[in-house]
């Protein structure tokens, strides 16, 4: 009886052990790791990227924290005494758009691109903290109700954000700098950056 059991034992175990390699050789192997270290180097990376770009003066310039636009690399305040106005356009007889077209104007230096404007007075970027920033970008109460599929779409679409990289020249024919980090991988961070949940590090 013994015997006739041990038969039957081993071929068993024999088939169950050549399943179970079966399934191994099929199967992912998973090493589990906390989120938070599978996610943080590379959600700082694609933060700071898309947070070098949107500190730069082609971004901070039109984001003031006291309505007047600012100009250059050292943000000095806009010539001709500009400010905000109705609906951040400037005022009537010299709103934005009156000098501002929808293309750079390369023989004045007037930089251009559609929709030319201030940001929102809510949105003031200028001398606070980059994460002072992404608080203020992802609050729907001060980004224009929009989510983050939306904010996605603005931050890496909207012609007058892409401006930034084809900038123009300035007025003496020298070119106007763009933000530090290529258009495409600022594109990729971001879009990155919102796909893994748009975490603020808290240490950036």
């Amino acid at each position: 009886m013994r015997k006739s059991v041990k038969l039957l034992v081993i071929p068993l175990l024999l088939l169950t052990g050549i399943i179970l390699a079966s399934n191994l050789n099929n199967s992912p192997v998973y090493v589990l790791v906390s989120k938070e270290i599978a996610s943080s180097k590379n959600n700082n990376d694609n933060y700071t990227k898309m947070m070098d770009v949107l500190m730069s003066p082609r971004c901070v310039n039109c984001h003031p924290n006291d309505n007047i636009p600012k100009q250059g690399d050292d943000a000095h305040p806009h010539y001709f005494g500009m400010s905000r106005g109705e609906n951040n356009l400037g005022y009537q007889a010299t709103k934005c758009t009156t000098c501002h077209q929808s293309e750079n104007n390369n023989y004045s230096g007037v930089p251009g691109a559609p929709g030319w404007s201030l940001a929102p007075e809510s949105m003031k970027w200028e001398g606070v903290t980059r994460n002072e920033i992404a608080e203020s970008m992802l609050d729907p109460k001060r980004n224009g109700g929009r989510n983050h599929e939306e904010l996605m779409h603005h931050l890496t679409e909207h012609e007058l954000v892409l401006w930034a990289w084809e900038p123009g020249i300035r007025a003496d024919g020298t070119k106007r700098n763009p933000p530090p980090v290529p258009v495409d991988e600022y594109i990729k961070a971001v879009k990155q950056w919102f796909k893994d949940g748009a975490i603020i590090p808290s240490n950036p």
